[in-house]
């Protein structure tokens, strides 16, 4: 069975935002979210130290859907595909509540290879629970 065929499994972090659906699709349909992102954790962490392995992560952006505000990256190198699986998908749904509130639902899919299965490696949600929530700060701000 081929690693595109597997289920997959799903790792989800939702976060209301009092702001309106389009300024929030304006910061994560360009890369505007992880400049933010990145700037903030910087301003947080002096130090950073790669105690092993590779920590670089690249991806392909797969979809972009300015109707339905979603945007879908597929990693290509890197992430939890460096540590036992085949296939990492990351989705971000902007999803309008009211006028001026809004839902960020960031979505990781992800496949573990057979031979990984018992070690369970998965991907950090953490990471984009913690860029929505700098997105909320600057956002509300």
């Amino acid at each position: 069975m081929g690693a595109e065929s597997r289920v997959l499994k799903h790792l989800t972090n939702e976060l209301q935002v009092n702001v309106g659906v389009n300024r929030v699709w304006e910061l994560y349909r360009h890369l505007g979210i992880s400049r933010l992102t990145a700037q903030q954790l910087q301003n947080v962490i002096q130090n950073v130290q790669v105690l092993e392995g590779n920590s670089s992560y690249t991806e392909r952006f797969i979809v972009i859907n300015d109707e339905k505000k979603v945007k879908v990256a597929k990693g290509l190198e890197g992430g939890c595909l460096a540590i036992g699986c085949s296939v990492q998908i990351v989705q971000f749904d902007i999803i309008e509540k009211r006028k001026d509130s809004c839902i960020i639902r960031s979505d990781i899919a992800y496949a573990v290879k057979k031979e990984f299965e018992a070690n369970d490696p998965k991907p950090n949600i953490q990471l984009l629970a913690a860029a929505a929530q700098i997105a909320k700060r600057f956002l509300e701000s």
